[in-house]
């Protein structure tokens, strides 16, 4: 039952059920700057809150944390206990460039439960983007979420609005998704994803074919896929993410470790949530859309998951070693991409510098190669950089930095001043 709420408990109740949607960062948008307030061009476009309550400049927000939906895996479902509260569209347009005005926010990060049809709850969404862009001429980056099953038409508002669009997949296959969220339908998730993803096509041969074309999303779309509730291995998830990358125009898939939030005898007994299988599929998707990589060749016959202890590049330069070490001064920039401890941006400082003269091992550091990796798959001028008869696979392993098994999500709105947001 939702409660009468003051603003500022709104406030508490839907930023903190939003906390666990990780996709919401911001690459950049090339939206117009017009008159009116803020610009979506920034790229790196942070989205949390200090213990203090100073903004590090995303405000992220739930409309409305009432759901129709009965999701084993998420806080907001309709079976669970709790405070449930909703904002107007004109509430959020006043909250969030009150916030600006005081300089908490560059941005708006915008979702919602589907309190209504999806199509009441989308044109919710939507008129709350109508009026910050329309009416209070706020040209700042907002992410808005799309909801499954929403009328294509509605979608394209929207994408004219906002400037990144995003519908969650949550789970890799339809038997997982009708296991944990029953009363979703897997086409009705898909669907607005591959709307956005043709007018994002149409969009941009429009741009080509002249500089005035209108915009939609900008910034592109994106989707996130939870790790842990279901027993996918990292293979079916990236193959999926692959998919997506090649087929639905996605600018980028965010995966977010299961976070064991509320109880439910369908979900896995986690003491945690899996934080380092999470940084191993960022690392490989990172090597599918940067490096050149197909999920195939991330993975051997004999695992479906990544390896834990090693990052998927070295990972696969240790089970190649036919391929190295390679000379610096002739790999053509593809295998150089391959070489672990080489990044995209060294590596086209490598093509570049060596065009004035052979590169020596010295040279390698300040072209930004990071040599502790690096070294065991590569020859200089002929000259071999690591040290024989030591296994780069050993070496890599006593060198590997840790990753936390128990760090957390920072709750976002800690601290927020106690001001009305509305005043000044």
């Amino acid at each position: 039952m939702e409660e009468t709420c003051s603003l500022l408990d709104k406030i508490d109740i839907l930023a903190a059920a939003a906390r666990y949607d990780a996709s919401c960062a911001s690459s950049g948008s090339a939206r117009p700057r017009g008159a009116g307030l803020g610009s979506g061009r920034p790229a790196g476009v942070c989205h949390s809150w200090s213990a203090d309550g100073r903004c590090i400049s995303l405000l992220k927000l739930l409309f409305s944390n009432r759901c129709r939906y009965d999701c084993a895996y998420c806080v907001n479902r309709r079976s669970n206990d709790g405070r449930r509260a909703s904002f107007t569209p004109r509430e959020v347009a006043e909250l969030t460039v009150a916030f600006y005005r005081r300089n908490y926010i560059e941005g708006l990060f915008l979702s919602s439960g589907v309190f209504a049809t999806p199509d009441e709850t989308m044109e919710a969404l939507v008129e709350t983007v109508r009026l910050l862009r329309e009416e209070y001429r706020f040209h700042g980056y907002i992410h808005l979420k799309l909801i499954p099953g929403a009328d294509p038409r509605l979608v394209e508002r929207a994408g004219r609005l906002a400037d990144r669009l995003s519908v969650n997949i949550e789970l890799p296959t339809s038997a997982s998704l009708h296991r944990l969220a029953p009363d979703k339908d897997r086409e009705a998730v898909l669907a607005p994803m591959r709307t956005a993803g043709t007018l994002l096509e149409a969009a941009a041969g429009e741009r080509r074919r002249s500089r005035h074309a209108p915009d939609f999303a900008p910034a592109g779309q994106s989707t996130q896929l939870i790790v842990g509730a279901t027993p996918e291995p990292d293979r079916e998830i990236l193959t999926l993410s692959e998919a997506l990358y090649r087929r639905m125009n996605l600018r980028r898939v965010y995966y977010s470790a299961y976070v064991p939030a509320v109880a439910d005898n369908r979900l896995p007994a986690l003491t945690g949530p899996p934080l380092l299988r999470e940084h191993r599929l960022y690392q490989a998707d990172w090597l599918l859309r940067f490096y050149g990589f197909s999920v195939e060749e991330l993975f051997d016959a004999a695992s479906p998951n990544l390896d834990e202890r090693l990052d998927p590049k070295a990972a696969w330069a240790v089970r190649h070693p036919e391929l190295f070490p390679v000379e610096i001064n002739r790999a053509d920039y593809e295998m150089l991409l391959r070489v672990p401890g080489i990044g995209v941006r060294s590596a086209r400082r490598i093509v570049s510098a060596r065009r004035a003269g052979p590169l020596h091992g010295d040279d390698l550091p300040r072209l930004g190669v990071v040599m502790k990796r690096a070294r065991w798959f590569l020859t200089a001028a002929g000259r071999y950089l690591g040290e024989r008869g030591e296994a780069a696979a050993s070496h890599l392993l006593a060198t590997a930095p840790a990753v936390s098994r128990t760090a957390r999500q920072l709750p976002l709105f800690a601290g927020v001043p106690a001001a009305p947001p509305g005043e000044g």
